[in-house]
């Protein structure tokens, strides 16, 4: 492998020829072999390094345009513009097990855009401190690339996703619109419900954990950048952070603002806490629907069978036939994974000690590797799995009537041990509830079928 000279404060650094990154990059990647080729920084981090160090040399450009010069922005700019799309994510090799505030990170994204801002010039015209770190720190801009970060993998992918499952579960409910079926509780049998309730219930779990996704979104939206080293500001011009702000805001497209308190920004992740927080909520509940979706498809013979699930690949090496609801398992081991993370987010977050929290490469990667996993397991679950869901119909009918706790319906004209004592009999001799109740002599044969209308219990209000 051939080799190039870098040098940094301590010396000289051999560095691979092929590669933009510089000294203290190298440094990184020699000195922290921990994860390597499982847990790089993950690319929504380097995309938002990209979008920021655009914004910066804008907003330098307009304030300090003596220092940022115009041929110096257009290198800059073009150079960030493939960080953005990621044709120099060959580039950016660290690992998240780095130091806590990301200034290795930062330092990567300066020197790779330094030295691919000087090839596109054709001279050397930008200094990876001087230039494209200026009116920065390491300690404000990587808060600011993970807030970025953060909001864009929530808004273009993961509510996305949530779209989708819930317009499936919507065509669910009106197609199995009037078809009841046995409720339960505690795994037990309970009294009867409509499949499309049921279905209902999933809808409206994503749609409430949307509308807290969404309002953790604002609180994510105010950056960082401008407090630099401490919070103060120091070696940032006046306006600074407003103007990284704005132009942040234009090349995203979203409304990004400047955090009013710098002391707080740098030190707290209270908002990434709160918005994983909503991530989690989002893995329970996914947990819940997957779980239910499973057991409801479990047979085909031995189980509930009520719904049918499309059957996707092979289910057992040694089985012949046999078929798993493997996409519903996908998702309850995602689900899993992002509890997980929740700890890990919380207690990197709480180790805010003094004007910094060090634990951020950490926050930064249990984050996105949520948000990213929740969002692609349930578009596959969702295109594998639930959009395929079909109502086992008869099967739903023979639970139903075969429920003792349609024995409920009799409250109200025998009272409740009464039917208790009824739905005994039935269970104990193996008899249906109309035998056990006429043979108690609670009802008549015709009183029974007046008052006992199994498919009425799911729409007691009409």
């Amino acid at each position: 492998m051939e080799y190039k000279i870098e040098h940094d404060s301590m010396g000289e650094v051999k560095v691979p020829a092929d590669k933009y990154w510089g000294a203290q990059t190298e440094r990184s990647h020699e000195n922290f072999e921990i994860g390597i080729g499982l847990e790089t920084m993950p690319r929504e981090i380097t995309k938002a390094f990209g979008y920021l160090k655009k914004a910066c040399a804008i907003a330098n450009s307009s304030l300090k345009p003596e220092k940022m010069t115009g041929e110096k922005l257009e290198a800059i700019s073009k150079a960030c513009d493939e960080v953005i799309d990621g044709t120099l994510n060959d580039h950016f090799p660290l690992v998240v097990w780095q130091t806590g505030s990301g200034t290795q990170s930062n330092m990567n994204a300066n020197e790779v855009i330094a030295n691919r801002a000087n090839e596109i010039a054709g001279i050397k015209l930008c200094h990876p401190n001087d230039d494209i770190n200026m009116s920065q720190s390491s300690n404000d801009t990587f808060p600011t690339a993970l807030h970025i970060s953060a909001v864009c993998i929530v808004e273009d992918k993961l509510i996305p996703a949530i779209d989708t499952l819930t317009e499936t579960f919507k065509r669910l409910e009106k197609e199995n619109e009037g078809i009841v079926k046995s409720g339960r509780t505690h795994l037990q049998d309970a009294v009867p419900i409509s499949f499309s309730q049921e279905i209902s219930g999933w809808r409206t779990s994503l749609e409430r954990d949307k509308e807290m996704l969404l309002s953790s979104l604002p609180y994510l939206k105010q950056l960082a950048l401008g407090g630099t080293a401490v919070g103060t500001g120091l070696n940032a011009p006046k306006g600074f952070d407003e103007k990284v702000a704005e132009a942040v805001s234009k090349l995203t497209g979203k409304d990004f603002v400047t955090a009013p308190n710098k002391f707080h920004a740098l030190t707290s992740k209270d908002e990434l806490v709160f918005a994983h927080g909503a991530i989690k909520a989002l893995a329970c509940d996914m947990m819940k629907i997957a779980n239910d979706v499973r057991w409801l498809a479990s047979g085909p013979r031995d189980g509930l069978g009520e719904i049918h699930i499309p059957e996707n690949e092979p289910g057992s090496s040694i089985m012949p036939g046999k078929v798993n609801p493997t996409q519903c398992e996908a998702v309850t081991m995602v689900a899993v994974q992002v509890m997980g993370n929740d700890a890990a987010v919380g207690f990197a977050a709480s180790q805010g000690n003094f004007e910094l929290n060090v634990f951020m490469p950490v926050i930064a990667y249990n984050f996105i590797q949520s948000a990213r996993l929740l969002a692609e397991s349930m578009i596959s679950f969702n295109k594998n799995c639930a959009s395929g869901i079909t109502a086992n119909k008869e099967k739903m009918h023979d639970n139903l009537y075969n429920s003792l706790m349609l024995v409920t319906a009799l409250n109200p004209y025998i009272g409740y041990e009464n039917a208790a004592k009824t739905a005994h009999k039935a269970f104990e001799e193996n008899i249906s509830l109309k035998e056990a109740c006429v043979g108690l002599g609670f009802l008549t044969s015709e009183k029974f079928d007046e008052v006992f209308k199994p498919e009425q219990m799911a729409f007691p209000q009409k």
